[in-house]
Formats: C-alpha cells, structure tokens, sequence
C-alpha cells in the first residue's frame, strides 16, 4: 500500500515538472517570436530607405515626385487670373470641393485618365493596336478619359443644387421664426444653421461658411452674395438681394422674409407639380418598349399557335 502511494506521487511530480517544463518552453519560443517580430520590423524600416528616415525608399520619392508635380501644376494654374479660370474654380466650390488645389487636382485627373484610357486601349483592345479602328477607339478613348472629369463635377453639382433648391424654403421658413422670435440676422443663420444640419449638410455647411465670413469682418450682404456664389442657385442670390435692399431702404427684414418665404413655398410646389404632370410623358416610352411588346405576345401567341396547327 506504502508502495502504491509512493509511486501514486512520483507520477504527480514528474506530471507537474512535465507540464511546467512545457509551459516555460512555450513561452520561451513565444518571447524569442516576438522580438524577432519587432527586429524583423526595424529592419524593414530601415530597408525601405538607406537611411533610418526612408528619404531615399522608393516610395518616399514617388511620393515626393508626385507632391512637386501637384504643386508645379497649382502654382502654374492658381497664378492665372483668367475668366476660364475663374470659372472653373467656381463650379469646384458649387461641386462643394473646397481644396485650394482642387483646380490642380481637377486638369491633373483629366490629363491621367485621357492618357490611361487611350493606353489601356492600346494595350487590351481586341483589334490590331496600328489600325484605323484601333486609333479611331485609342482616340474615343482619351476623348472620354479628358472629360469624365468635366461630367463628374457637373453631376455633383447639380446634386448639390437640387438639395438646395429643396432645403431652401425651409431655410426661410426658420428664418422666419427666429425673426419673429426677435433674433439678429447672424444669430438667425446661426440657429437655423444648426437646426437644418441633419437634412440639408451641403446646405448648412454652407450656411457655416457665411456665419465665418461674418464673424471675420465681411458684411452681411457680401457674405450672402458669397453665399449665393457658392449655392449656385436663383434662390439665394435673390435672398442676398433681398436682404441687401431691406438693409438700404430700412424696410422690415421679417415682413420682407415672409413674402419671400411664402414665394419659395409656391415655387417648390410648382417645381412638385410640374414633374407629376410630366411624368405620364416620360412613361410612354417604357411601356411602350417594355410592356406592349408582351402584351402583344400574351395575347396574339397562343392565335398564332391555334393558326399553325389548324386548330382555329
């Protein structure tokens, strides 16, 4: 029995100096894993470059090259005071792409997209690359790569416009309000813009804009034709006038603000009214390729099957 005992507990010992031994080891090779691990990394940061810093990686002069052609390309356009210019730099601000480099960025895109296109054609174009129709689609190509750019920026523009168009009469509609409420001009576009943040974002966004140009020095009626600028709408750049007219002839801002609220009203109803009547028009066309063709089908079909078996 003593015997028995006796190597019951030798068994356990060797057991707990097994599962001990293990244990150290496992967390040994786990320890000697990781800092290989962080020695690995290090020296991958240093071979990225010949020195610690990475000035001479590959990457970190693509990068470089690229931030000089970026800033070549701005400083030559930003230093042209053309209409051209001037113009496209407004319709950057109507897309809502307020970068001072967006002009850069935009012929930058313009020219890579042109160029890939018309060498992803050259090079994965079915027919002979030195044939007419493989020019002819060389030259479709770059011609949609240069304006895609131009298509992109009209898209978010009138996006943005529509949104505007929407969220205006409400905007005169809380004007309104915090007029009556005895609120200032600026602590009304100020409410009204946090109130309209959830519904409208480009709209209150630029709403914030003019309440800092504002608070920077600006009138308020240079703010609101800025405001007007960058909404690009009919809307705003009556409201602008509006204001400035109340301001000069020292009319009532509230009674002028509720005539003007009522007229976006009727206008957005207008606006509402006309696509419903318009769109019986613009259903013809869809029925007329989809649905008729199958109504024709469904109900000729099984005549024309009784005719060809005689069973008429």
């Amino acid at each position: 029995m003593n015997l028995f005992a006796s190597n019951q507990f030798m068994v356990t010992v060797l057991v707990f100096l097994a599962a001990t031994t293990f244990a150290f080891g496992v967390m040994a090779v786990v320890r000697v894993q990781g800092s290989v691990k962080r020695r690995a990394a290090a020296i991958g940061k240093l071979a990225d470059g010949s020195r610690g810093d990475g000035s001479r990686s590959l990457r970190h002069s693509s990068l470089k090259a690229a931030q000089r052609v970026i800033e070549y390309t701005a400083k030559h356009y930003s230093g042209q005071d053309s209409a051209e210019m001037k113009v496209l730099r407004r319709r950057m601000i109507q897309a809502g792409i307020y970068e001072p480099r967006a002009v850069a960025y935009f012929f930058l895109c313009r020219t890579a997209l042109a160029v890939g296109l018309a060498a992803a054609v050259f090079v994965f174009a079915p027919t002979s690359p030195g044939s007419p129709v493989g020019w002819m689609f060389m030259g479709v190509a770059g011609i949609a790569g240069y304006i895609a750019p131009s298509m992109y920026i009209d898209r978010r523009i009138k996006a943005r416009q529509a949104e505007h168009q929407a969220g205006f009469p409400d905007l005169m509609d809380l004007l309104v309000v915090c007029a009556d409420a005895g609120l200032s001009m600026e602590a009304s576009l100020d409410r009204v813009g946090r109130e309209l943040g959830d519904s409208y974002p480009s709209l209150t966004a630029n709403i914030h804009m003019a309440n800092l140009e504002i608070r920077a020095g600006r009138t308020m009626s240079e703010a609101l034709e800025h405001f007007g600028d960058r909404l690009g709408v009919e809307e705003a750049r009556a409201f602008a006038t509006l204001i400035q007219q109340s301001a000069e002839l020292g009319s009532s801002i509230t009674e002028a603000l509720r005539v003007y609220s009522d007229d976006m009203r009727h206008k957005r109803l207008s606006r509402a009214e006309e696509k419903a009547y318009s769109l019986p028009a613009k259903l013809a066309v869809p029925m007329m390729i989809c649905i008729f063709p199958v109504l024709f089908v469904v109900i000729l079909l099984p005549v024309i099957v009784r005719l060809s078996l005689g069973n008429y």
